[in-house]
């Protein structure tokens, strides 16, 4: 019988860094592991099927233990964790997730991949946690998360993450706020999923890629979207930048923020979620960035460009991208967005991204956490 792993991943919904996340551990397990049958268990899975299905030959996707949260999504994170417990223990009880339930209590490795969507902002989401260990405490499968952001943790919840987590074979974080949650010391936590992956296919660099890039969003932001914009098109007007790349990172969601904003910046280029997966992100040395969000962040300092991050959420972002910087990313974390209009422009950046050594260090932890998951460590 072919060996089945179980991906348990938000992709789908679509968002751009859930997306390469995702692509990073198919391709991988294509290389490593082409004969498995891998199932996908993500939020979308006709939206995941279409952009990552061709990635890897055995790849199927359903939604089981995520549709087992929403289902029984509440206030406290212990209710829906025992809800989703008692519907692995018993498929029957759940005919619409059945079919996915059964694949994951017979997989030989069921696999949390990396984000940071357990937490105070998703607290239900911990029940992923419950199904996971209830699913291999059966089987006697390895239960594995990695890359797992999992800070600020919901009031009350910090002993049940601790419990559940515990109960995982190989635990992986990317920050060091998420490893003290956990108290799991420092040999748990090495960096993003994406680091598993990070290469020239994820770049596009080629004539015409924007001397600036944006990536805004209201999504998650303390403070007022008009006010975050018009101190990102002070910025940009400062940096003397005479034409800018806007990049769309959750089409859903980024919409109306990005409409506001080629409203307010030079000549813009607007980049797709769509093409930037298809044809990567137009990223070159020299280039210099502004993002509020993490993926561009950590892929456009992989590929040497330099940068500044906009923390919208201190708990959530700052932790977030304070973790690439602790890691070399070079780039600058702008904190205390609550009032841009008080705050100083920062000087155009040009420290470059992460030094190839640092780059390569981090894919070589990365491969190592891979190893241990899936067997050969």
């Amino acid at each position: 019988m072919r060996p089945v792993y179980y991906l348990v991943s938000p992709a789908g919904i679509p968002n751009y860094g859930d997306e390469l996340i995702a692509a990073s551990w198919l391709r991988h397990l294509a290389e490593a592991a082409p004969d498995a049958d891998v199932v996908v268990d993500c939020i979308g899975p006709e939206a995941a099927a279409a952009r990552l299905g061709a990635l890897h030959p055995r790849a199927r996707f359903v939604n089981g233990l995520w549709q087992l949260c929403v289902l029984n999504w509440s206030p406290d994170p212990a209710r829906t964790a025992e809800a989703v417990e008692a519907a692995v223990r018993d498929p029957d009880r759940s005919p619409e997730q059945a079919g996915a339930l059964r694949l994951l209590r017979r997989a030989e490795v069921v696999h949390l991949l990396g984000g940071g969507f357990i937490n105070a902002i998703w607290a239900p989401f911990a029940g992923l946690l419950a199904g996971i260990t209830t699913a291999t405490g059966l089987s006697g499968g390895r239960a594995a998360m990695t890359g797992q952001g999992l800070w600020p943790p919901a009031e009350g919840a910090s002993g049940l993450i601790r419990s559940l987590a515990g109960r995982f074979a190989v635990i992986d974080v990317r920050d060091a706020a998420s490893a003290e949650l956990l108290e799991a010391g420092p040999a748990t936590q090495s960096c993003d999923d994406v680091f598993l992956d990070a290469g020239p296919h994820l770049y596009d660099d080629g004539d015409g890629v924007p001397d600036v890039m944006v990536s805004v969003q209201s999504l998650l932001a303390d403070g007022d979207p008009d006010q975050l914009l018009a101190f990102v098109a002070k910025v940009v007007g400062a940096w003397g930048a005479e034409r800018v790349g806007l990049l769309e990172c959750a089409p859903d969601q980024d919409a109306q923020i990005l409409e506001q904003a080629r409203g307010l910046l030079p000549e813009v280029r607007t980049y797709s979620m769509a093409r930037v997966l298809e044809r990567g992100l137009p990223v070159r040395p020299g280039q210099a960035w502004l993002t509020t969000r993490f993926h561009p962040h950590l892929v456009a300092a992989a590929g040497g460009a330099s940068g500044v991050a906009l923390s919208i959420r201190p708990d959530y972002y700052g932790t977030k991208h304070g973790s690439l910087i602790d890691g070399g990313s070079n780039w600058r974390l702008l904190e205390g967005l609550g009032a841009p209009d008080a705050m100083a422009v920062p000087d155009r950046p040009e420290s470059g991204g992460y030094a190839p050594q640092t780059l390569q260090r981090l894919r070589a932890a990365k491969r190592a956490v891979a190893d241990r998951v899936y067997g050969t460590r």
